[in-house]
């Protein structure tokens, strides 16, 4: 056991190591100048973890992130002030790194050797494995503000605790995402508690926003299978014990801009199935349209 743990220990530290130096130009998360998100990563598999399991569990965490940032990326020349242009922007690019992370490491932990492109670019909409509050459209910029908010709150929740994760290269990932989200809650909240506390209208927009958000978080903490046996090996959360961190910090924004807790009715699965397993809303299918079309237009084009 003492053996396990500090080789487990040697090989966190080497992957944080090479992540940080992989990552130091400020323009990876575009792809520019490698083609390998984990060049130079030790991404060898813990004993007993299964590389199945653990790759369709960063498939989920990765196509949470995809999909979000390309929800994001829509406020380009959108946003009411070009500094909430950059940040938005910035936290875009935050969540598209973390997506190019996770979609690789997926590669490497089921043997194929998939890229991220593969499965970005080449899965159809029910291989996709994200929750369904990332596919929804922004209707405003209050909209936006409930958004980042919930789904920042519950992410870095989520990946907080998997800092922890007996994967090295897993808590790598987690502990340079943990920065990055920390930001976006931040962001948030301070649009969430401005606008709540604002004018009539703005008040009105941000309950509005909220209201529409609340529907689709109760599938948030419903953990999958694969995360569910993941997290008895120490490779994974169990997203039901992210709840009260998530109940909290809610809370306490919404107090601060004078706001409730929605109360809305979650939106139904089928037969138990929700995002994690495959099935979507509407949305993800036009989203899909758009991000993948160039890439099926033209396999084989590399830029």
């Amino acid at each position: 056991m003492s053996t396990h743990r500090a080789s487990s220990t040697t090989n966190a530290g080497n992957a944080y190591q090479a992540l940080a130096e992989a990552h130091d130009d400020a323009r990876w998360a575009f792809g520019t100048g490698f083609d390998d998100p984990l060049s130079g990563v030790d991404t060898t598999l813990p004993d007993d973890v299964p590389g199945g399991k653990l790759a369709e569990y960063c498939l989920m965490l990765g196509d949470d992130a995809l999909i979000a940032a390309h929800r994001l990326q829509e406020w380009c020349t959108n946003a009411p002030e070009l500094e909430d242009e950059v940040a938005i922007a910035n936290i875009s690019l935050d969540l598209l790194g973390q997506a190019r992370l996770l979609l690789a490491r997926a590669g490497r932990a089921d043997g194929t050797g998939r890229s991220e492109d593969h499965y970005a670019y080449f899965r159809d909409e029910h291989e996709f494995r994200n929750v369904r509050l990332v596919e929804r459209p922004h209707t405003d910029f209050a909209d936006l503000a409930a958004f980042l908010l919930l789904f920042g709150s519950w992410r870095l929740a989520l990946l907080g605790r998997l800092t922890g994760a007996r994967d090295p290269v897993l808590a790598a990932i987690a502990g340079k995402a943990v920065k990055e989200l920390s930001y976006h809650r931040e962001y948030a909240a301070g649009w969430v508690v401005r606008l709540g506390d604002g004018t009539e209208l703005s008040r009105r927009r941000m309950i509005a926003a909220l209201d529409r958000w609340w529907p689709f978080v109760d599938e948030l903490f419903h953990g999958h299978p694969a995360e569910i046996q993941l997290a008895t090996l120490g490779v994974a959360v169990d997203p039901a014990y992210l709840r009260g961190e998530f109940d909290t910090v809610l809370a306490s924004v919404l107090s601060a801009g004078r706001l409730s807790v929605p109360d809305g009715a979650p939106v139904a699965g089928v037969a138990g199935r929700t995002g994690r397993h495959g099935l979507h809303t509407e949305a993800l299918g036009g989203i899909l349209t758009e991000l993948q079309g160039l890439a099926r237009a033209h396999p084989e084009a590399t830029w």
